[in-house]
């Protein structure tokens, strides 16, 4: 029932009386937790548990599923947590997600909709890993956070995000990402705090914290922290997104390492865990895909971790996704390719698992329980962890969002400033001749920036022969690749290819030039750092916190999240899970300059 019909009593909210004439216990929010989880997984048909061990897929109408596609999985399938890619502005958003809780209330139990997100307050906008920031206020991405090594940031971030989300009815936060980016090649650098572990760990404990306070409850954000037991050792950089990049390897010996995050994470309360689809190779673990992996989901995250919070797989590990263009995303079953359906889901219940990331073959499952294959018991320990989140969040006293504190809330002032600040605070100074900080108003001739920005800094000319000094920003290079997945990802080579370098350094061979480079991984780029006058390393920032800093409006103080490797070939002969192991680096990790 919408709010305005609910019942009060006692000061105390209600949802309103169920068809019998009374509350039912797991409806008493005075109730402990435990017992509301017990008495409402006592009334649950087999298909109802079974239904909220999916995380499935939804959208706005004309940005997503079709309403009638959502509203289906949620009548017929009994799904209620939906991960949501792109959405309208914050009013639009709300009453979406209201709509969507009228139409899980009308169903028997009135079990609410859970609403997740991938990361959505950045510059990356992919559709397999994160949304741009749009209507929400803009920070660095989370490799830049790393480079301000700053907790309280962190924290703050985590806090301000949590508001935002909260606003538009979004309540598990698919993030943050605590793998470390040991190998360059990666193309999931961009989403961790960098490649090491200490840094790792202490900054995902206060993103946590900000997100979910001391404990889970009304006002929290519950995390999932991915990607257990920790991606960036891959197999020449690639990623296992794709059949290509499926093996994760640790030829210097380093997976505890890339566990160490883990730690921290589990002590700030984590209240849930993805796993990666890498597949191990050559450790004591089985070679499946980790979420396919009982070694890894059982034997160490449950019982050397003693997790027991909800575990979700990643996306699509049981069956193939057909594009509209015809195109198929095949499932990332590594391990598991010749498998049945029925074979993959019984592999991930027995693994560990709680829920199917972005699936809703909710019928296998059923089959399997009624062919005796797998136990209702096993069923209800996935159903009372998923329950229990939703309880904790206050999901069953009050799912709906008001659209005008949406409205208020989401990417208000005081909340893009933070932002702001934090962008300035992530900015790395690589390299100065001297030339910064920039005096006066020079005659600045700039590429790839806002020319009417510029010109409250400087005075902007058209040629680089009219120009004092040059101020040029760059994206780190990669290789294209063909697919729509495939094309998406930044992956492949570090090193600019002729066509691309050889316009940069004619530049740079006319005037001193200024240049700062997005990197969302590493570049390898020893011609273009050793003719900059200036080198400045981005992890998501505008336009005018480059200036702020190229023209000594605040003094930089970021430090490299990773090291910038002197050559491919160096890169080449490094271990994929050894951090800070490129021979002589042309920076080291935690280089950065001030004034």
């Amino acid at each position: 029932m919408p709010r305005a019909e609910r019942l009060e009593q006692d000061g105390v909210a209600f949802r309103d009386l169920n068809k019998n004439g009374r509350l039912d216990p797991y409806e008493d929010p005075r109730l402990p937790v435990d017992e509301r989880v017990a008495d409402l997984l006592a009334q649950m048909t087999l298909e109802e548990k079974v239904g909220l061990m999916f995380h499935s897929v939804t959208g706005v109408e004309g940005m997503g599923p079709p309403a009638h596609v959502t509203h289906g999985l949620i009548r017929e399938r009994f799904i209620t947590t939906l991960n949501v890619y792109a959405l309208p502005d914050p009013r639009a958003a709300a009453e979406w997600i209201n709509g969507l809780q009228e139409v899980a209330e009308e169903t028997r139990l009135g079990i609410p909709i859970t609403l997740a997100s991938d990361p959505r307050h950045a510059w990356t906008e992919n559709p397999a890993t994160s949304m741009a920031a749009g209507h929400l206020s803009q920070w660095p991405e989370q490799l830049g956070l790393g480079a301000t090594g700053d907790e309280e940031l962190v924290r703050e971030f985590g806090d301000i995000a949590r508001q935002e989300y909260l606003a538009l009815g979004i309540r598990i936060a698919l993030h943050p990402q605590v793998d470390l980016a040991t190998e360059p090649r990666w193309a999931r650098s961009v989403g961790t705090f960098g490649e090491d572990a200490e840094l790792s760990g202490r900054l995902g404990a206060a993103y946590i914290r900000g997100f979910q306070g001391d404990e889970l409850g009304p006002q929290s954000v519950a995390c999932m922290t991915k990607h257990f037991p920790g991606g960036g050792a891959q197999k020449d950089g690639e990623d296992p997104h794709f059949n290509f990049g499926k093996e994760q390897v640790y030829p210097g010996g380093m997976q505890e390492y890339h566990l160490r995050p883990f730690d921290d994470v589990f002590a700030a309360g984590s209240a849930q865990i993805m796993p990666y689809y890498g597949k191990p190779e050559g450790t004591e673990w089985e070679e499946v895909g980790f979420g396919f992996n009982k070694d890894v989901i059982t034997g160490l995250l449950r019982r050397r971790y003693g997790f027991d919070g909800v575990v979700c797989t990643d996306w699509s590990l049981v069956t193939d996704t057909q594009l509209p263009s015809g195109e198929v995303i095949y499932a990332k079953c590594w391990g598991m390719e010749d498998a049945s359906t029925e074979e993959r889901v019984l592999k991930i219940v027995e693994a560990g698992c709680d829920q199917f990331g972005g699936e809703f073959c909710t019928d296998v499952l059923i089959g399997l329980v009624q062919a005796g294959k797998l136990t209702e018991a096993r069923i209800d320990e996935s159903a009372r962890r998923i329950l229990r989140d939703k309880f904790r969040l206050g999901l069953f006293d009050d799912p709906y969002v008001d659209p005008d504190e949406a409205e208020r809330v989401a990417g208000k002032d005081e909340f893009r400033a933070a932002g702001q600040r934090a962008q300035r605070r992530s900015l790395v100074l690589l390299k100065n001749d001297g030339i910064l900080p920039l005096r006066e108003r020079p005659r600045l001739y700039v590429q790839n920036v806002d020319p009417e920005i510029a010109a409250g800094y400087a005075e902007v000319v058209a040629t680089p022969e009219e120009a004092e000094v040059a101020l040029i920003r760059l994206q780190a290079p990669y290789e294209p690749r063909e697919g729509f997945l495939e094309s998406i990802f930044h992956a492949g080579s570090l090193a600019f290819p002729p066509e691309q370098l050889e316009p940069i350094l004619d530049l740079l061979g006319k005037v001193p030039t200024v240049v700062e480079i997005f990197l969302d991984r590493p570049a390898v780029m020893p011609e273009i750092a050793a003719e900059a006058a200036a080198l400045v390393a981005s992890f998501g920032a505008g336009d005018e916190a480059v200036l702020d800093l190229v023209f000594g409006r605040f003094s930089p103080s970021g430090k490299l999240p990773f090291e910038i490797p002197s050559s491919l070939e160096a890169v080449l002969v490094q271990k994929p899970d050894v951090p800070h192991d490129s021979e002589a680096p042309l920076f080291p990790y935690g280089h950065g300059l001030g004034f």
